[in-house]
């Protein structure tokens, strides 16, 4: 199965790898087609382009889920206003807020009050932290002074009861901005109507009407054009419901991605709140790649730097300080780690403004939905020309005289027919042909890809997935590869240090802080306390410590905690100097205490092999000084043997230095804390276990020729022991180079270089982001569709140039969260593999609905081109047309595009992105099913009235029985055919059938519908009760196509698709073609 995948996948892109490469190239490059775009990134010119190629009939209702180009230019047009005209935008909202609330009498020039029980209003912390005004900040007594106007302790927070949370609300405003509310049902009902062949039919439907109302009398005469108008306002009414259930959809879907969960102090411990729930006097803690979630004040920071280019449009970092306190909500931390005051929430920030004024999501499209517009085009044309072919037969025998009425009359005598009778004959047959385009041109194809999408999104929600990116969903179906984290993704992420070595012996048990010297156990504890951006919090009941950080940092201050850390004693006994924060470049993080005594400690933590090559020296059992020389090679050995044990290896250091090596304030940013003859103080191994049934996850994953690597920035021995026990590696064996590398060795090699291996590549250790982004784009040029996790800041070019971005949920920062395309909720690499299976879920349910209505298409055009041609009256008139339109449109997608996913999906190899929708599969299926289907029912039309034993009958109401058996039997047909398109490569067409409700549902409500139509309703659709002899003969004609599907599917078909087969003709023949003008124009 492997070597049958990964034969497919990467090696038929690399013909077309022009799409895979996105954007690298340029649009006019990349492809002829129109309709073939990149799944990401595609320019304005591509997406104008398909646009203008496709046939549409209701652009309003087709182009729904697009991007709206338009609101794209105005939306970038509105974002430039405000920046220029902020203060303007604000001031006239907040005068129009005054005029609406207080109403006449109000006097401008009235002081500002503080806001109920608080020493400050809300207009003067806005009009503060908008202007940045640091003179009104000093005015206030800076942020301790504003803090207590506020009543926030700016150690431990807001009381944060509700009490407290609402009177903030009430003083300050919450911290959300008014949104434009979505469209109503009448709004789709609308649009519904703007489909012009529909609008054609109600004119149609009019004219008959006033026509038949006239010549038979309103008794008799309104049947024809109220029935046509009825049918019209049913698939109008149906087809708006599915729409704004759908956009129902994505608005709850929508709001999931815009509620980031953060982290707050309130009432002396962390807690994680919705961004919704901020409030002002909120105590907000601010690490790298934080999204600043409202306007405020710097408490404190350490080399705090804000990316504010959402707010200015300059992609300038400001390094954010006492100097420079204010903060902008909507702003990303690009560096360092500091607290803020909240001062500003909601509408009164620069970002709520902005939010509130454009419209977030405008739609996007998907490569798979403009190739879908692609193929509905295609059938339009083909549609389009079969229906003027059908009008111009039909009126060619209408006005010659061969088209006879039920008592074989001619309909049409010159000289003798009235003009009305010739009118209403001639829309008669104008509803007719324009019926048939209904039926042909199929509208809701790509709307299908819409459905699909939305009912996947909202699947994957309860799989633990959410959708950023509509596309994403349909390429992960295409992914032949995953570059995967080990941390939190194959792993638990639930850490503990469960390995010590200090003092040149290992401590057992881990908190026996006796077998450590003091001066060793107070320098590490000073270490673990500063050194960190977690906290821990002691209730003051004596109830259990809650320790708060990233997993990592938490196991780390727990094991201190064990050790009889005072967490806040420790912090108070030495104050930071300054701050180098974890940097995933070097794997290590480091701070510079003032210890006392004139003594400066600079504490390092960070990957163990790392640090230990920084040490020149180490604290023996005794806390003596001693050189390193000669315990290196057993350190080295200890960090082996941990590694082994896949833990993770963290080695503490420090080094003692004078005052004088710290520089004065100005330049303590810029100062680079010394890395160098350091002094190890101890090693500690992190076991973090792998996630249970990970290993079967990986398996699934290889079986479906999706290949799983492994990219981390742990020891390589730890991540082969991690791979060996995930199914990555198959055996100690296997571990060698390539399989398993190094990312130093990764990077320092040529373009070349790094191609010719990438492939081989399951493992990569000590690996930067910017390996990782190497590893993606040499994967890629090789053909592959990637999909990379990703958590942290710098792994957002990544995110960024792979196919598929997955963001960790838990863990991710909201930078990495911004630049992916799906974030995995619960960071679990088995909801990965769920994502994997929905991706091919929606090509698959796509694939299914195009058989399925392709069949009914080529069907009902062979059936009623040929009856017009040959006895210029068709079966199928234009209400049964409509009734078959809802069924293989708006019902047949809602039936076949919200099939869950099977296991059968992921033992098959991945989807190619440029492999033809149509494979011969659903050729075969469809040629097979229509042929029948268009057989039985032109022989019935022909010769029904002696197959059906209506010789007897007068003529008239032996075609309207032979008609409606017709009608039903064709219907009948399609019902039985919607379970054949279930599983169109399969024998078994049941499996898993009583697990989709929604399709046994649709199933039911459509037979219910055709009984009440044929049994009930014939005056409207000119049908007859037929007897339940002709119901079992109909029911028979149905059935036939579920054993005919059976011996379908036993004819082999070739492995080469169709199109491409003629594709290559085309171009053979146009080579040929070239290379006999070349010889014509040389002779």
């Amino acid at each position: 199965m492997e070597s049958r995948a990964a034969a497919v996948s990467p090696g038929r892109a690399l013909g077309q790898w022009d799409e895979e490469r996105g954007s690298d190239a340029p649009d006019d490059v990349i492809s002829d087609d129109a309709f073939d775009i990149p799944a990401k990134n595609a320019s304005i010119q591509r997406l104008r382009r398909w646009r203008q190629a496709a046939l549409v009939l209701n652009a309003s209702r087709r182009f729904r889920y697009t991007l709206d180009l338009k609101k794209e230019e105005e939306k970038e047009q509105i974002r430039r206003k405000i920046r220029a005209h902020a203060q303007v935008i604000r001031a006239a909202l907040l005068f129009k807020e005054a005029g609406e609330k207080g109403g006449p009498g109000i006097s401008g020039g009235s002081p500002i009050l503080p806001a109920s029980g608080y020493g400050i209003a809300m207009e003067q912390l806005t009009s503060m932290t908008r202007d940045h005004e640091f003179s009104a900040l000093q005015e206030y007594g800076g942020v301790k002074g504003l803090s207590d106007k506020l009543k926030t302790n700016l150690d431990k927070g807001i009381i944060g009861d509700e009490p407290d949370l609402l009177h903030r609300r009430n003083a300050f405003g919450a911290n959300t901005y008014p949104r434009k509310e979505g469209r109503s049902f009448l709004v789709f009902l609308w649009e519904a109507w703007q489909d012009l062949t529909l609008v054609i039919l109600m004119i149609a439907a009019a004219i008959s009407l006033i026509l038949g109302i006239k010549t038979e009398g309103i008794k008799e005469g309104w049947y024809d054009g109220a029935s046509i108008a009825f049918a019209v306002i049913i698939v109008i009414s149906v087809t708006a419901f599915s729409d704004y259930r759908q956009s129902l959809q994505f608005q709850n879907l929508n709001e999931e991605k815009r509620n980031i969960r953060l982290e707050v102090t309130r009432g002396g411990r962390r807690i994680e709140v919705s961004i919704f729930d901020l409030v002002v006097g909120d105590i907000v803690p601010l690490k790298i790649g934080d999204q600043v979630p409202a306007d405020g004040i710097l408490i404190a920071g350490h080399s705090l730097a804000i990316d504010e280019s959402c707010m200015t449009g300059e992609s300038k970092i400001a390094h954010k300080d006492q100097k420079a306190p204010f903060l902008m909500s909507g702003c990303k931390v690009a560096d360092g780690y500091g607290t803020m005051l909240v001062t500003a929430v909601g509408i009164n920030t620069e970002w709520g403004l902005l939010m509130a004024s454009i419209s977030e999501d405008n739609g996007e499209e998907t490569p798979l939905q403009v190739r879908l517009n692609g193929v509905a085009t295609f059938i339009g044309i083909v549609g389009l020309s079969v229906a003027v072919l059908v009008l111009g037969v039909l009126l060619a025998r209408y006005f010659t005289g061969h088209s006879e009425n039920a008592d074989g009359s001619p309909q049409f005598i010159k000289g003798q027919t009235s003009v009305k009778a010739a009118i209403n004959g001639v829309v008669k047959i104008i509803t007719i042909a324009v019926t048939i385009v209904v039926v042909a041109v199929p509208e809701g194809l790509p709307l299908a890809v819409t459905l699909t999408l939305a009912y996947s999104m909202r699947k994957m929600m309860a799989d633990k997935a959410l959708v950023r990116r509509l596309s994403a969903c349909e390429t992960m179906g295409s992914a032949t590869t995953i570059c995967s984290d080990k941390t939190g993704t194959l792993t638990l992420n639930e850490m503990t240090v469960v390995a010590a070595y200090v003092g040149g012996k290992k401590i057992d048990p881990l908190d026996n802080v006796d077998q450590m010297h003091c001066t060793t156990s107070s320098l590490l504890i000073e270490g673990i306390a500063q050194n960190t951006t977690g906290n821990v919090f002691v209730p003051e009941d004596g109830g259990a410590v809650e320790v708060t950080g990233s997993p990592t940092e938490k196991a780390i201050l727990s094991w201190g905690v064990k050790l009889g850390m005072k967490f806040d004693v420790a912090r108070s006994e030495s104050s930071i100097l300054h701050v180098f924060p974890f940097n995933s470049e070097k794997k290590r993080g480091g701070v510079a205490v003032d210890a006392g005594d004139s003594k400066v400690h600079v504490h390092w933590k960070g990957a163990a092999e790392i640090v230990l090559a920084s040490c020149s020296s180490w604290l023996d059992a005794n806390g003596l000084v001693q050189t390193i020389d000669n315990e290196e090679s057993t350190l080295k050995k200890v960090i082996e043997d941990m590694a082994a044990k896949s833990l993770r290896c963290i080695a503490f250091a420090y080094g003692s230095y004078g005052l004088e090596i710290v520089p004065n304030e100005e330049e303590r940013d810029t100062w680079k804390l010394p890395e160098n003859n350091l002094v190890l103080l101890a090693i500690v191994g992190i076991k973090d276990p792998c996630r249970p049934r990970v290993k079967d996850a990986v398996q699934l994953c290889t079986s479906a020729g999706v290949k799983v690597r492994m990219v981390t920035g742990d020891n390589l021995q730890t991540a082969k022991a991690i791979a060996l026990e995930c199914g990555i590696l198959d055996s100690e064996a296997s571990a060698t180079e390539p399989k398993l590398i190094d990312g130093r060795a990764f990077r320092e090699l040529s373009e070349k270089g790094r191609e010719a291996i990438a492939e081989k590549i399951l493992v990569m250790g000590r690996s930067s982001p910017n390996d990782k982004l190497l590893l993606v784009q040499a994967l890629r040029r090789k053909g592959h569709v990637v999909a990379v996790t990703g958590d942290g800041t710098n792994d957002a070019p990544a995110l960024h140039e792979a196919d598929i971005g997955l963001a960790m949920g838990i863990q991710g920062t909201e930078v990495a969260k911004e630049s992916s395309d799906i974030i995995i909720l619960d960071d679990n690499f088995a909801s990965v593999v769920k994502v994997v299976r929905w991706g091919r879920s929606v090509y698959a349910n796509i694939q299914k609905f195009i058989q399925f209505q392709l069949t009914v298409n080529v069907a009902a055009l062979a059936i009623n081109v040929v009856a017009a041609i040959s006895s210029g009256d068709v079966p199928l008139n234009a209400v049964q047309l409509l009734w078959v339109n809802l069924i293989m449109d708006t019902l047949g997608a809602l039936a076949l595009a919200t099939e869950p996913p099977t296991d059968h999906l992921m033992a098959r190899p991945p989807v190619g992105r440029r492999e033809s929708l149509i494979t011969n599969v659903m050729w075969r299926n469809l040629i097979v099913q229509a042929l029948y289907q268009v057989v039985v029912l032109l022989v019935l039309n022909f010769g029904g009235r002696s197959i059906l034993h209506l010789n007897n009958e007068t003529r008239a109401h032996a075609d309207k029985v032979k008609n409606t058996f017709i009608f039903n039997s064709f219907v009948l047909c399609q019902i039985f055919n919607e379970f054949n398109s279930r599983k169109p490569g399969e024998l078994n067409i049941f499996e898993g059938i009583t697990g989709n409700r929604l399709f046994m549902g649709i199933i039911a409500i459509t037979v219910v519908l055709q009984v009440i139509i044929i049994e009930f309703l014939g005056k409207f659709t000119s049908t007859v009760k037929l007897d339940w002899k002709l119901w079992l003969a109909s029911i028979g004609i149905g059935f036939i196509s579920w054993p005919l599907a059976v011996l379908g599917k036993l004819i082999p078909v070739p492995e080469i698709p169709v199109t491409e087969y003629l594709q290559t003709l085309c171009c053979r023949r146009r080579h040929e073609e070239k290379a006999e003008e070349t010889s014509n124009e040389h002779a």
